[in-house]
């Protein structure tokens, strides 16, 4: 059974930084492209950052230059790297896992708040 499970989220004070981790299992991790999403408070969940099987990486203009996506494929871990932190990034960060286009697993969420 393929599953993702997300980690590193807390409370940080704006300008801070913290990591996220998101563990897979009961799937060939590196076979898989993967992305961090958002979901703010009342707003829709939203693509933050993806990695591709290939290492290559794309970002939302909103976080471009303040987060990094990185993957360990033997460890079976996705990372989103989040520095500069600011109160709009308040939200609950998710994995995705995908291939050929398709989701084939999404992570339960961690919390990210970013308040003094």
């Amino acid at each position: 059974q393929v599953q993702l499970v997300e980690s590193g989220g807390g409370l940080v004070q704006p300008g801070g930084s913290l990591r996220l981790s998101c563990v897979a299992s009961g799937m060939n991790f590196h076979l898989y492209n993967m992305d961090w999403y958002r979901r703010a408070p009342g707003e829709e969940r939203v693509v933050v950052a993806s990695i591709s099987t290939g290492g290559i990486t794309d970002y939302a203009d909103s976080v471009k230059g303040r987060f990094t996506i990185s993957r360990d494929n033997a460890k079976n871990t996705v990372y989103l790297q989040m520095d500069s932190l600011i109160p709009e990034d308040t939200a609950v960060y998710y994995c995705r896992s995908y291939i050929y286009g398709k989701t084939t697993a999404w992570g339960r969420g961690t919390q990210v708040t970013v308040s003094s």
